[in-house]
């Protein structure tokens, strides 16, 4: 299925051995993990569509489904398990009522997520009109070619999802490599920099950004420096935390980002990236308040438009009180349906993972 702007299977979890170490064996195999093109799998030869969506039933009082990412790496045989993945998500609650998993509502059917990574708990808004799962509609999302039926997506509970804190550090400012940034967890731990203190306007394309190497090279001593002061300790095989350039905006929104996968510049933006670029924004002292200025998102309900390389995405914020954790997150995406059946993997896949 395509959620949001990625892409990738989604599997029962009932389909998948329950060992994680055979689990991971036949999610690189069936994604031909190890090769830039993963030709001899189903992925796309990109992280985002290098993912998968593993899918049960949910035994939290607060949840109908479980949901867990798996990002599987395109040149490294290995499968990441930590984040979240707020596009993936998308496909998450279509699939799931298609399944049987969820009674389908008239018009419109919320589905209750606990995302297994995280922990956080996101409604899902599915249209389902007569019953049944639309993917036809006239919702566009930048990133995206053509529309389809909206899917709403509110974040209920994503402050601290790996940490336990909104600002791991305790800091609104920390200085690494002598560069400013903020770390904030907040649905995907991040550190968010002002490009313009890496040399970058922050409007480069993500090609431009990768080949720049000196620049990746500099950005990744940021990141495992911020790992260790996040709490994560040695992040060098981690795909967490996220670092992200932000920059004013040039085409009307809010803020401008470049966000990455850590090692490639997202082509657009993670949902989840933007649940905490957005909530950052409404933080006193953080790099985002600082590059909005005199947009202050100060209000009860704010709407944050932040520019990506493919356009934009619409976040709103509602805020609880004067606890910026207890703020919730809303966007709307997309998702469709690309082929159902099955997937081959080789049949001694299982015995060399044991």
């Amino acid at each position: 299925m395509r959620g949001g702007t990625s892409k990738g299977p989604v599997i029962l979890s009932t389909d998948l051995p329950d060992d994680i170490q055979e689990r991971d064996a036949v999610l690189l195999a069936l994604m031909g993990s190890g090769h830039d093109l993963e030709i001899d799998g189903i992925g796309g030869g990109s992280p985002q569509s290098s993912k998968v969506a593993i899918v049960s039933l949910s035994d939290s009082p607060d949840a109908d489904i479980d949901y867990l990412f798996a990002q599987v790496m395109v040149k490294e045989r290995r499968v990441d398990t930590t984040p979240n993945c707020g596009n993936m998500l998308c496909a998450v609650g279509p699939f799931a009522i298609e399944k049987g998993l969820i009674a389908p509502k008239n018009p419109v059917t919320t589905v209750r997520i606990r995302n297994l990574n995280t922990g956080t708990l996101v409604n899902v808004e599915v249209q389902t009109p007569d019953f049944k799962v639309t993917y036809e509609g006239d919702t566009q999302i930048d990133g995206v070619p053509g529309a389809a039926a909206p899917i709403g997506l509110t974040f209920l509970n994503s402050a601290g999802c790996k940490t336990g804190k909104l600002l791991p550090t305790g800091n609104a400012i920390d200085v690494f490599d002598d560069i400013e940034v903020t770390c904030i967890d907040m649905a995907m731990p991040m550190i968010l920099i002002d490009a313009h203190l890496m040399g970058k306007t922050g409007s480069e394309s993500p090609t431009e950004l990768d080949s720049d190497l000196m620049f990746m090279k500099r950005l990744e001593k940021i990141r495992l420096e911020a790992g260790v002061a996040m709490g994560f300790g040695d992040v060098t095989d981690k795909v967490i935390p996220k670092p992200v350039l932000l920059s004013k905006p040039t085409a009307g929104g809010s803020i401008k980002v470049r966000y990455f996968m850590p090692h490639n510049c997202h082509k657009s933006l993670a949902i989840t990236g933007s649940i905490g670029i957005s909530t950052a924004t409404i933080i006193a002292g953080s790099i985002a308040q600082k590059i909005i200025g005199g947009q202050s998102q100060d209000r009860l309900n704010s709407i944050v438009n932040i520019e990506h390389p493919s356009g934009k995405i619409t976040v709103s914020l509602l805020k609880d009180g004067d606890r910026i954790e207890n703020t919730q997150a809303a966007v709307i995406r997309t998702a469709r349906k690309l082929f159902e059946g099955n997937v081959c993997v080789p049949e001694g896949i299982l015995e060399e993972a044991i």
